[in-house]
């Protein structure tokens, strides 16, 4: 278990850094695809909830200093997240298109409600994400789920580092 959270980890790290750099050029209305929940939605999936919260927490606090966000906003958030997804290993059959976008359209959704309700808690510090109003959750919501089946089909090439050895 240790050493699929710490690659999966990793990946994600590589994925935030990819989103901030490359990625932010190519933004539609302002969204990028967050490729990080991606994988971590299928790290969490495959390896359980334990696994799941780990590198969640990991790659919450590593995008929590790479934002502008209050320290341990991802954190929080992307712990849940993974702690969630976790819950539902070997519950479906892992297709290839339809549950990845199930997936990580749920975990898009989840991701922008958090905030959304963080927002009214703590109104001063915690940055707006209002999903009914712009388009930026939406296209977000979007390119997350159409990218899904991609992201799931290039991490299972990863089986070895990011699967525990039972799912192997």
């Amino acid at each position: 278990m240790v050493k699929n959270c710490i690659w999966a980890v990793v990946f994600s790290t590589v994925a935030a850094l990819l989103q901030s750099v490359l990625l932010y050029r190519l933004t539609i209305y302002g969204a990028v695809p967050d490729i990080s929940l991606g994988i971590l939605v299928f790290s969490a999936y495959v390896n359980g909830t334990m696994s799941g919260q780990v590198t969640g927490f990991f790659s919450g606090l590593f995008y929590d200093f790479l934002s502008i966000s209050p320290l341990g906003l991802y954190t929080f958030i992307r712990t849940i997240i993974g702690a969630l997804g976790g819950l539902l290993r070997g519950m479906f059959f892992l297709d290839k298109v339809m549950l990845p976008m199930l997936l990580c359209a749920s975990a898009t959704i989840l991701k922008a409600s958090m905030i959304f309700g963080l927002h009214f808690v703590f109104s001063g510090t915690v940055p707006a994400y209002p999903p009914l109003t712009t388009p930026v959750f939406w296209v977000e919501l979007l390119l997350n789920t159409l990218l899904a089946p991609f992201l799931f089909g290039f991490l299972k090439l990863f089986k070895p580092l990011l699967m525990s050895e039972e799912k192997n």
